[in-house]
């Protein structure tokens, strides 16, 4: 039966069946418990062009085909500068997944570089997701979906603490601050990113990478001191061996902060301490 299906058809069928326990029930189960998602919504999923947001295309429409809560979706990609080979290969990977991609062009890539040669990478971020929120309540949808996933938010946090000197999660919904009546979802929140590899392995696939001109240049020891969440990886992957439980400890951490054990901590931006709790104590 498996073998009459068209190639887009087996690859959804792998995400219900053969990873149904990696991929399919963590998805919902994020979908659920972070109320990600309510009837009447219209959401723009963001396509890069990697596997990462291409898996998202796919999971958020057998969410939409299974769910009894309606909305609706648009695939939208934005073309920040990728050159033709890229370009290219974002369409051929849509075409046979049969997703149906809305594409848009900016300069995001050009901007980024001429503003920052050294290190564009945050500017660039920062300015592709602000494009991307234009163009989704353009089109009047009322939230993005982004294809951050669990390793994603692990690595995060880590990194806050050994390079930023903070306690800082990523969330898996927020409300946007410049766009206003527009949320950001994280639907594949509970997905490891070890998971999304073997998917794509398992189905032949072929996504592009990060497509800028600055990270393709990056090479040896140069890579290295650019990426501190390749060493993060690392790090965390190192940890594994002795615990394989590392990841999701981290991951549950986030979810059980004991405020009352910190020294000082922020909320609203406003910092407290803990000698609050001793005003007015002899």
């Amino acid at each position: 039966m498996a073998k009459d299906l068209e190639k887009y058809q087996q690859i959804e069928r792998s995400i219900i069946t053969t990873y149904r326990k990696t991929i399919w029930s963590p998805f919902v189960l994020a979908v659920k418990k972070y109320a990600l998602i309510q009837a009447g919504d219209k959401i723009a999923v963001c396509i890069s062009g990697g596997k990462d947001s291409m898996l998202l295309a796919k999971l958020m429409q057998e969410l939409q085909r299974h769910s009894d809560v309606p909305f609706e979706l648009i695939f939208l990609v934005m073309d920040p500068g990728y050159n033709e080979e890229n370009r290219r290969k974002i369409e051929e990977n849509a075409c046979l997944l049969h997703v149906p991609i809305t594409v848009f062009e900016s300069e995001v890539f050009a901007a980024a570089d001429a503003a920052n040669a050294e290190s564009p990478c945050y500017l660039c971020a920062r300015m592709r997701r602000g494009h991307l929120y234009a163009k989704a309540k353009e089109l009047r949808c009322n939230k993005i979906a982004l294809g951050h996933h669990k390793s994603d938010v692990i690595e995060t946090t880590v990194m806050g603490m050994l390079y930023g000197a903070q306690i800082q999660g990523m969330l898996p919904r927020i409300q946007s601050t410049n766009f206003e009546g527009m949320e950001l979802i994280r639907p594949m929140y509970c997905i490891l990113e070890n998971d999304i590899l073997r998917w794509k392995e398992y189905n032949g696939l072929d996504f592009i990478a990060c497509a800028c001109k600055f990270t393709q240049n990056l090479t040896g020891s140069d890579e290295d001191t650019f990426s501190a969440r390749r060493k993060v990886k690392a790090l965390i992957a190192e940890l594994k061996k002795e615990n394989p439980n590392v990841e999701n400890n981290i991951f549950q951490s986030i979810h059980n902060v004991q405020l009352d054990t910190l020294v000082e901590y922020k909320t609203d931006g406003v910092k407290h301490s803990f000698l609050e709790r001793f005003d007015g104590e002899a």
